[in-house]
């Protein structure tokens, strides 16, 4: 189904922070950040409130850390900071085209950026400021997907948009099997059940319940971020029941 006007009225972009790497091992690639900032900002241009949250993957991942030998709560503080470092350069990018942004911090670093509040993240939507979402929850051993999650539950977004490398969710690793089959719509039942690994489990049984639904497109396609907005037929949908 293809729809001429914005289908939503608010929204959620959850971003890896693998995805600002571009052609790079590590770190974040201007022309990357660039596109992604020119086509956020061309979706708030059609009066979409869009809030983000983006990972620290390119930068510090906490788990890997753990495995080298840190503490696992040192390392998820430290990908907590790598998430900071990506959501104000994702602001910077964002001004620089004239978009008002504003990062809000699930931890304290009042000279940085702003703190966390709820009714503050809603209010910088409501007046028309991108949101950026940083330090995860602001606890160890939660993922930033669940704090996408949780964040697009509590500011009541119609949607949250993962991005990935790939058009959307398939029954198996479409980069190991040329063969894999694309889902072009699942259920929470469905992707729980498949164990097809979405989001980790805590973020899926949240938006499921919660009825959030989920859209996972492939961010690597140019323009597929303002096309997904108006275009259900991008990507695959995650929602609660199947409707007829």
């Amino acid at each position: 189904m293809t729809m001429t006007t914005p289908s939503y009225n608010r929204v959620l972009l959850k971003l890896s922070g693998e995805a600002l790497m571009g052609h790079m091992d590590f770190g974040i690639e201007p022309g990357m950040m660039s596109r992604v900032a020119s086509e956020i900002a061309h979706v708030a241009d059609t009066g979409i409130e869009v809030a983000l949250v983006i990972g620290g993957g390119n930068i510090f991942r906490g788990q890997g850390l753990v495995r080298s030998g840190i503490d696992r709560v040192t390392g998820d503080h430290m990908g907590m900071l790598a998430t900071v470092i990506n959501s104000l350069a994702m602001q910077d990018a964002l001004e620089k085209m004239g978009k008002q942004c504003r990062v809000l911090s699930a931890i304290r670093i009042n000279r940085v950026c702003e703190e966390y509040v709820r009714r503050r993240a809603i209010r910088h939507l409501e007046k028309g400021r991108i949101v950026i979402f940083a330090a995860g929850t602001g606890n160890p051993f939660f993922t930033t997907d669940t704090a996408g999650c949780l964040r697009a539950i509590e500011i009541e977004a119609d949607v949250i948009m993962k991005a990935t490398k790939v058009d959307g969710v398939f029954d198996s690793d479409p980069e190991k099997n040329p063969r894999a089959k694309q889902y072009r719509t699942l259920t929470y039942a469905e992707v729980i059940e498949q164990n097809l690994g979405v989001m980790d489990m805590t973020a899926i049984v949240m938006c499921r319940d919660n009825n959030l639904p989920l859209r996972v497109f492939n961010l690597n396609e140019e323009g597929a971020l303002p096309a997904a907005m108006n275009d259900y037929s991008i990507g695959t949908s995650v929602v609660l029941e199947e409707t007829e």
